[in-house]
């Protein structure tokens, strides 16, 4: 049997320090190989062009074609998906979010602006370059992308903000809606949490594989296309239906209390898990507190967070809902549900908000 062919990778940043950490991290795998190395923004994109890489790995912050440019070139012509290298700022973080609104496959958040080291960061990115370089990745960024841009366009004209938010009290049927995604996750998420009415009889708690650094701005953003309230959760916050809760992004998301009391948000930094904060963690809280209530929604990712949680969520009389193949940007963690028999749906993203409103 013929050996199978290594994933071709394209590294770009005008930092020749930062090429050199990139090129061990990657050739530290034996599924990648480095194909060239790239300087700037026009060097990547000529560089492209004629080698064909199945996938780049590119900075944001880059002489004379900045990433952001060089991204829309790539993905205009449809050469590759792209995972961006970003800083674990503020703006970085906005620069990320338009980054993957235009076309981005992911991206890695440099600790101080740099990669140090082949620890964490380098087996993210590996991790992100092999599931980006996946058969039938490209069509589903670019179909992710014609969406997101289409919001773009709509939340640009006037008279577009949605009606303002319902508070409702809790009632004996108050569902909850446990929804975990990673990769691929930011432009996914727009399919299902704007789709969902003020009114919502429900609870969401979201959580999404991201630094912390950037899950404010990520609150905002959802807060922004939806009629729900969404909000970083924060250690004592009040938990009111019609609300959206997204996981700090270096903190576990958790309930305390009780329907008939108050239920407020804790943020604990343990248990020691791999991805902080847990969608098990999550979905185990939100099961003791809502049970039978309880919605379980799993979504594009890389590895098997949550799909424990599905399982338990099904066995207790509750609702599963995985992502199918056909959205699922990278298809590891709603995989992982299906097949270990934790979900009663098995919807694309475009129809898990309608999947969602057939049960509360």
């Amino acid at each position: 049997m013929a050996p199978k062919p290594k994933i071709r990778v394209l590294a770009a940043d005008d930092s020749a320090l930062m090429r050199r950490t990139l090129r061990r991290i990657i050739e530290s795998d034996p599924e990648l190989e480095l194909i060239d190395t790239a300087r700037d923004g026009e060097d990547v994109v000529l560089k492209a062009r004629q080698l064909r890489p199945d996938v780049v790995s590119m900075d944001i912050n880059m002489p004379k074609l900045d990433g952001i440019s060089a991204l829309q070139i790539l993905v205009d012509e449809k050469i590759c998906p792209v995972v961006m290298l970003s800083s674990l700022t503020q703006k970085g973080a906005a620069t990320t979010f338009e980054a993957l609104e235009l076309g981005a496959f992911d991206y890695v958040a440099k600790p101080d602006g740099t990669v140090s080291d082949l620890g964490t960061v380098g087996r993210e990115l590996r991790a992100k370059l092999k599931a980006a370089a996946a058969s039938g990745t490209l069509g589903r960024l670019h179909r992710h992308r014609g969406t997101s841009l289409a919001r773009r366009r709509r939340r640009e004209e006037p008279d577009s903000l949605p009606p303002a938010p319902v508070e409702r009290l809790f009632r004996f049927d108050t569902k909850a809606i446990a929804l975990g995604i990673s990769t691929g996750g930011p432009s996914t998420i727009l399919d299902v949490i704007p789709k969902l009415p003020a009114d919502l009889n429900a609870v969401v708690f979201v959580v999404q594989h991201m630094p912390g650094s950037f899950t404010g701005l990520f609150a905002k953003r959802l807060n922004d296309e939806s009629a729900l309230t969404v909000v970083e959760a924060e250690a004592g916050m009040e938990v009111k239906p019609g609300h959206c809760y997204v996981a700090h992004g270096d903190l576990h998301m958790i309930l305390h209390g009780s329907l008939e009391t108050r239920l407020v948000l804790r943020t604990p930094s343990t248990p020691e898990t791999l991805f902080r904060p847990s969608v098990d963690v999550m979905m185990e809280s939100v099961l003791k507190v809502f049970g039978k209530n309880t919605i379980g929604v799993l979504m594009t990712g890389i590895g098997d967070d949550g799909a424990n949680q599905m399982v338990k969520i099904k066995e207790a009389g509750g609702h599963t809902i995985a992502e199918s193949a056909e959205s699922a940007v990278v298809y590891g963690m709603p995989r992982e549900a299906i097949e270990r028999g934790g979900a009663v749906e098995v919807r694309p993203s475009w129809e898990v908000a309608k999947a969602i409103l057939r049960k509360v």
